[in-house]
Parts: structure tokens; C-alpha cells; sequence
């Protein structure tokens, strides 16, 4: 092990979840938290996080409801995707210097296992991509789009929430792989400008402008082989509206209904998949780290020559990282958001 432990920092700033939000999050649901610092044990590593991911899908981990993952303690840091310098080792295979990819955000730093840290190149890609385009979002995308709804050249796509960190990447493969015609909804008139002028999206439109099966029957005339469900709600029922004969739907997430405190109503026209013989199928990413070397293979040269486009919202600060967070459940954010130490 290098020694550099007279410089090693003995605390550490961290976000605490103090008590289980009701409906949309409060900044006094937080705490930021000022705690001891341990040092790393054996075949441990002492990260330095750089910047740290905030998701729609850590609202659920706030409840104590039983889902597919235990929820964040009370009293407890918070955890997230996060991407770091090691400033000290006791691992093999991992150097001062180096570059891990974690799962211990919402801190400033983090003490990781070594088999729970992946190493990661920031001469291939921007260290961020690691935690969007390239990283869980970007494996979302994919194997959601691909392994899920199984697409096929030729299939219509429609993607909601498609100016999101997934949407955007969804709608990108779709086309770079031959989908006949790709359609986006989005919540706001710049997004879908976006949508169409910068991700090659086919057509695109604002949810907000009007009914959501009707907007969508007129940008896809001929129906939707494909679609991907960031959304759930209006979005949902209108797909399945459209849906072509052996369609398929993958639901990937429903931020429409997470801050409810009353179900919502499902969608009416469920029978359609009779006469379509359609499929809905959920799928968590974490069933799928298998596509990840194929996923990084086939997805990095696009992203490194351009031709897969990716947007960014930076938030600079540990301090701000839950005004980040609240501002995803929002939409604040045109692609990943990303909190920067």
C-alpha cells in the first residue's frame, strides 16, 4: 500500500435520509451530515468520488415499501452511482491514481470493496459517461430496447420521457440500428426541438399540448412496433392504442405515479393486446450487467465518434446533490444529471 495517510481526510461530507417521504421529497426528509471517516481495510479501496449520479429510480429506495431493492436506512448515507479517484489501496489490481466506477454516492468519500469497484478508463470517454451514456443508463437503454422489447430493423419505436438520460439513448439505438421510424415525447417545447434536431428523432411532441393517444396516432400514422415506458399513466394507454400487431412494451419506469399518495388508474384499453397479441414485459437493468462488454463495445464508437449524442446536466457541489435529485423528479434536467465534486 502507498502511504499517504497523513494526508488522508478523517471525515467525510454525507447525505442521511432522516425520515420516509410522504409524496414529492422535502429538503427536511435530508440532512447532510458531517461523519468520521474510517480508513480502508483489506482488499479495500479509499475513493476520492468525482461525480456522483442521481436517478429517478432512488424515490422507491425512500419508501419502505418491499421492492426488487432494500430501502435506504434511516439515519443512514444514501447510495448511488458514483465515479472516483483512489487516493488509497489495499486491493490487488487497483493502484493509487486509478480510476473505479462505484455504487457508495451521495458523499464525498467513499471506502468500496474492491470486487464492488470497476476500473475505468477517462482517456476512452469523459469520466461522466461512466455514470450516464456508457454507464447504467446507457445499459438500460439497451437492454430494454434490445433484449425486452427485442427490437428488430424496421420496427416504429416510441419512447416517453425521450429527452431523459434513457429516452435520448433509446431513441439513438433505435435509429442507429434501422427502426423505421423513431417518436419521442417530452415535456417541454425545447425538448422536443431537441428530440428531433439533435437525436435524429423521426417526430416528437409535447405531452402537455394535448391528449397523449391523439398527438401520438398523428406522428405515428402507421402504429408502434416498439414501445419503451419511461412514463407509465396516458403515455402507457396510448401506446397500447397504437400498438401493431405482435407489438411488445418494455417498462422501464412509471415517474409519473412515484410521488402519488393515491394509485393511479391503469390503463382502460388493456384488452387491446388480445387483438394485437401484444406483450408487456418490466425489466430492471440489473438483470442484464451480462450485455455489458457487448453494450460498451458496440455503444463506445458511437458515442466517441459523435454519432450517438448525449446531453448532460451538471449540478456543482455535495451541497446540492438533493436539490439535484429533487430537480430529476421534475425534469429539470435535458439529459443525465450529474452532481460534480
Amino acid at each position: 500500500m502507498t502511504d499517504h495517510t497523513s494526508e488522508l481526510p478523517t471525515t467525510n461530507r454525507e447525505w442521511h435520509l432522516v425520515s420516509r417521504p410522504v409524496g414529492w421529497p422535502k429538503p427536511e426528509d435530508f440532512a447532510l451530515v458531517e461523519a468520521e471517516l474510517k480508513q480502508p481495510g483489506p482488499d479495500q479501496v479509499l475513493v476520492r468520488n468525482k461525480h456522483l449520479s442521481v436517478d429517478p429510480y432512488m424515490r422507491g429506495r425512500m419508501s419502505a415499501a418491499k421492492s426488487y431493492v432494500a430501502p435506504f436506512e434511516l439515519g443512514k448515507v444514501m447510495q448511488g452511482g458514483a465515479v472516483g479517484e483512489v487516493v488509497a489501496s489495499n486491493a490487488e489490481g487497483i493502484a493509487v491514481g486509478d480510476h473505479v466506477l462505484h455504487f457508495f454516492g451521495w458523499r464525498e468519500y467513499a471506502v468500496v470493496d474492491a470486487k464492488n469497484a470497476v476500473k475505468v478508463d477517462p482517456e476512452a470517454a469523459p469520466l461522466t459517461t461512466y455514470l450516464g451514456v456508457l454507464g447504467m443508463t446507457g445499459l438500460t437503454a439497451y437492454a430494454g430496447l434490445l433484449r425486452t422489447a427485442a427490437f428488430k430493423e424496421g420496427d416504429s419505436v416510441f419512447v416517453s420521457g425521450a429527452a431523459g438520460a434513457v429516452g435520448s439513448q433509446v431513441g439513438q439505438l433505435a435509429r442507429l440500428k434501422g427502426a423505421s421510424r423513431v417518436i419521442g415525447s417530452a415535456g417541454s417545447d425545447e425538448k422536443v426541438q431537441l428530440l428531433v434536431e439533435e437525436y435524429g428523432f423521426d417526430a416528437a411532441f409535447n405531452y402537455k399540448d394535448g391528449q397523449v393517444s391523439e398527438q401520438l396516432r398523428k406522428a405515428a400514422p402507421d402504429g408502434v412496433d416498439v414501445y419503451f415506458d419511461n412514463v407509465g399513466g396516458d403515455h402507457l394507454e396510448a401506446a397500447i392504442g397504437s400498438l401493431n400487431l405482435r407489438g411488445r412494451i418494455a417498462i422501464c419506469g412509471m415517474i409519473s405515479v412515484y410521488n402519488n399518495t393515491e394509485p393511479a388508474p391503469g390503463p382502460k384499453n388493456l384488452g387491446r393486446l388480445i387483438a394485437t397479441r401484444g406483450r408487456i414485459e418490466g425489466f430492471l437493468v440489473g438483470d442484464h450487467y451480462d450485455l455489458q462488454p457487448q453494450f460498451v463495445e458496440e455503444v463506445g464508437p458511437w458515442v466517441a465518434s459523435g454519432e450517438l449524442k448525449y446531453r448532460e446536466t451538471v449540478v456543482e457541489g455535495i451541497e446540492n446533490n438533493l436539490e439535484a435529485f429533487l430537480g430529476v423528479l421534475r425534469g429539470d434536467n435535458t439529459g443525465k444529471m450529474i452532481v460534480t465534486l
